[in-house]
């Protein structure tokens, strides 16, 4: 006969080993626990190290200083290959480029025994309505002042798939010690990637004498009326205030039109 005081030994080991064992299947489910979160956390950590490799976080990725100069691109993608136009302007001629934009008419002069390759390709383009309804997308205001316009996609990558040569370089006169000339204000140029030769439908407007590596094919002279419209655009300054960057003022080409004088 088990007595009163067996009796509740045993009720109390009973007790202690249900609660031994409920105490095992909790470390037990606490340690799985533990693992399918350290699986997750090192799966978030794997993803976020391949991503900051891959360069997804790095906002400088591809990038330089384009204040320095009016490169059409830091990098620029593959572009699409088209012919460049044939020759079909007289190559003795005088043309006039006439810009009605947003802003403002602006009006360039272009000399073709100068520049015979440009001013073919920008007649080429204008002709088939290239420039109209694009954006001017950059203005600088430091270093250099510029007015950049021409990429018909408005990020500063685009161009008509061609390049043509540089020409007229040696034009604005014998570099300084830094490599430099200048390029006086009402200048019209041709942006590029940096490269020789690669020159393509963008093109700078100057409104403030700017030093530059001779590099930039001069060709073209705003008059008078325009280059104060370029100067009421550089007033604004940017969008975000910066000394580089979209135009606070919208510079839409409406049209875009070579004609011959």
């Amino acid at each position: 006969m088990v007595t009163s005081d067996q009796r509740r030994r045993q009720l109390a080991r009973e007790k202690y080993e249900r609660q031994q064992k409920r105490r095992a299947e909790a470390r037990k489910k606490n340690r799985q626990r533990a693992a399918v979160i350290g699986a997750a956390v090192a799966v978030v950590i794997a993803t976020l190290v391949g991503l900051i490799v891959g360069g997804v976080f790095d906002s400088d990725k591809d990038t330089k200083d384009t204040a320095a100069d009016p490169s059409a691109s830091a990098t620029p993608p593959e572009p699409k290959q088209s012919p460049s136009p044939e020759m079909a302007i007289d190559q003795k001629g005088k043309y006039t480029f006439a810009l009605k934009t947003s802003a403002g008419d602006i009006t360039f002069a272009m000399d073709a025994a100068k520049t015979p390759q440009t001013v073919n390709s920008f007649k080429s383009l204008a002709d088939k309505g290239y420039f109209d309804n694009t954006k001017c997308h950059r203005l600088t205001a430091g270093g250099i002042f510029v007015l950049q316009c021409g990429d018909p996609e408005g990020t500063g990558r685009g161009g008509p798939g061609y390049n043509i040569p540089d020409e007229n370089l040696d034009s604005l006169g014998k570099p300084n010690e830094q490599g430099q000339v200048v390029y006086p204000a009402g200048t019209v140029a041709m942006a590029n990637t940096g490269q020789p030769g690669s020159g393509g439908s963008q093109f700078f407007l100057v409104y403030k004498d700017s030093p530059l590596t001779p590099t930039y094919t001069p060709f073209g002279k705003i008059d008078a009326a325009g280059l104060k419209v370029l100067e009421e655009i550089a007033k604004a300054g940017t969008v975000d205030g910066g000394q580089d960057g979209a135009p606070k003022t919208e510079v839409k080409i409406e049209k875009g039109s070579v004609t011959q004088n």
